[in-house]
């Protein structure tokens, strides 16, 4: 008998593949395994769908020439999964333990799970400010993806927040539609590589305003500007936008993994170079849990795709 802080596994479900968490890694990784007659079982975590569930427009994804809204986009991953035999649960994978084959998971703290393989796909969380009106306008005008996001904003007034590198370059992305950029940073000198620093001071679209803080986002149904103080003076101020950018960085939801897996510093699953294999054999990640560089939906789903087919390939040799 199997026991993790009193869970009895004696009797738990036993799968081939589970999937931890959706989105498009996660719901592609159970198309191909489903199609693979792997009957996968996917954990679809606290937020089904991933991110793009709280995206409005989707333009960029190949195949949809005019655009679909990110609820529906999800939707549409989840019945093709469906169709081929993927079996989607509600539920939040809280424990985890790795040591030994079969895996062990605990579901919302109670339901005991085998696992011959698993595919971890739990994503990454944008960082926000923690603005009440930041969460209350997100995707209508609040975004933390500018390369998602900028296309819509096509000659308006815009502002980001933020001071690293990826700051910088969505500042700059986002020169390409809008009128005026303001970068907005607490300090009064970036953490920026010094050339994207140089880029960013030498636009002539960008504005920075240093030693200020965003105290609100202003605007009933849509953003209509906000409100900022600066730190030195104190003076407090509307600055007139209609889109506002979050760029202070993302979080994997990796947390339940960390005792088992090799991780960088921030907590992006490190996996071995072109695979998705992690440091512990039949465990595999893809998606924003393990690429901080891209975080795109079409590139998630491509490495769902490549975390499936590594595990069927792993199965396959197991069994032979």
């Amino acid at each position: 008998m199997f026991a993790m802080q009193g869970i009895d596994f004696s009797s738990a479900e036993h799968h081939k593949v589970v999937i931890v968490g959706t989105g498009p890694a996660g719901l592609t990784a159970a198309i191909y395994a489903a199609r693979a007659n792997l009957s996968p079982l996917v954990i679809q975590g606290p937020q089904p769908g991933g991110q793009l569930i709280t995206t409005t427009d989707v333009e960029n994804y190949p195949g949809f020439p005019d655009g679909i809204m990110g609820p529906e986009m999800m939707q549409k991953f989840e019945a093709q999964a469906e169709r081929f035999g993927a079996n989607l649960r509600w539920g939040m994978v809280t424990e985890v333990d790795f040591s030994e084959r079969p895996f062990k998971l605990v579901v919302d703290e109670e339901k005991p799970i085998l696992a011959d393989t698993v595919i971890i796909s739990t994503g990454a969380s944008a960082k926000y400010l923690g603005l009440e009106n930041e969460s209350r306008l997100l995707g209508k005008g609040v975004s933390a993806c500018a390369t998602c996001d900028g296309a819509f904003f096509r000659n308006q007034d815009l502002a980001i927040v933020g001071g690293g590198d990826t700051a910088m370059e969505e500042a700059l992305f986002l020169t390409r539609f809008a009128t005026k950029v303001y970068v907005i940073h607490r300090r009064n000198e970036f953490r920026a590589s010094q050339i994207m620093q140089d880029r960013v001071m030498n636009h002539e679209k960008i504005e920075v305003l240093w030693n200020t803080v965003v105290e609100d986002v202003l605007g009933d149904t849509l953003v209509e500007g906000l409100a900022i103080r600066n730190t030195e003076t104190g003076k407090a101020r509307t600055l007139p936008v209609q889109g506002f950018f979050v760029a202070i960085g993302h979080q994997p939801n990796t947390d339940i993994f960390k005792d088992w897996l090799d991780m960088d510093e921030t907590g992006y699953i490190q996996t071995q170079p072109d695979s998705t294999y992690t440091n512990v054999e039949g465990i595999f990640a893809c998606g924003d849990a393990q690429d901080h560089v891209y975080r795109q939906a079409i590139t998630a789903a491509g490495t769902g795709c490549m975390a499936a087919i590594d595990a069927e390939r792993w199965l396959a040799d197991q069994e032979a």
